[in-house]
């Protein structure tokens, strides 16, 4: 976890080291919801790239490892019923609000068999298969496809499915209160980032590139980009 109000008045205090002008709370909160999924995002990418070499035998300096535990904060799972009701959701409506970003797995038991993996196909792979007896679904090697909010599992007789998957991070919001027409921090009513505490530097960088755009000024954001790119060199080398 990364505390916004932190990264807020470091925010304040390099945008406004030369008179660069004020970030309003709702302008600091856009910015930072942005930096973090782009933070979060770029995991992905960078896992799918490390993978490709060779590891590190240290186990605190390899690549893979380090990317594995910040996006391991974000693993949830659940069991999902009804799953071919046409009214059922995802688990926690977090399909349906957009907190889920990807599924990893899902499982069903069968018989006297427990965690049965259920193979993520797109409809029309679904379809084609049901054309013929030796390619259909089947309870031991079942299928689904996701459509809109919904998990559809072949063949219909499987009704619950366990499943694993990651999140989005929470929407992070700096919240204060006005008082003697400066901005107070209000703890209460704040949420912090989920992002690995290591992240509190690019946070700022990322927030500062965002803000030198709307404050019109490229020094900024040039500054905030450069130092980013340093970050992301230093950090695939």
């Amino acid at each position: 976890m990364v505390l916004v109000d932190t990264v807020y008045q470091r925010v304040l205090a390099l945008a406004n080291k030369e008179q660069r002008g004020y970030i309003t709370p709702q302008e600091f909160n856009l910015f930072a919801n942005q930096a973090q999924m782009d933070i979060f995002e770029q995991y992905f990418h960078d896992l799918s790239q490390f993978l490709r070499r060779p590891g590190n035998s240290t186990m605190y300096s390899d690549p893979v490892d380090i990317l594995e535990e910040k996006i391991e904060r974000f693993h949830a799972s659940g069991t999902l019923t009804d799953v071919n009701d046409p009214s059922n959701i995802f688990p926690t409506n977090d399909l349906a609000s957009g907190t889920l970003y990807r599924l990893s797995q899902v499982r069903h038991n069968y018989s006297s068999q427990i965690g049965v993996s259920v193979e993520k196909l797109t409809h029309d792979k679904i379809t084609s298969s049901m054309l013929s007896p030796l390619t259909a679904p089947t309870l031991r090697r079942p299928a689904y496809y996701l459509k809109g909010t919904k998990i559809i599992v072949t063949p219909k007789t499987i009704t619950s499915v366990d499943v694993n998957y990651i999140r989005r991070p929470v929407k992070v919001e700096w919240s204060g209160y006005s008082v003697s027409g400066s901005d107070m921090y209000d703890s209460t009513h704040s949420v912090n980032f989920e992002l690995h505490p290591s992240e509190e530097t690019k946070l700022v960088i990322k927030i500062l590139g965002l803000a030198g755009v709307t404050l019109k000024d490229p020094s900024l954001y040039q500054i905030a980009g450069a130092e980013d790119n340093k970050n992301i060199q230093q950090e695939k080398q």
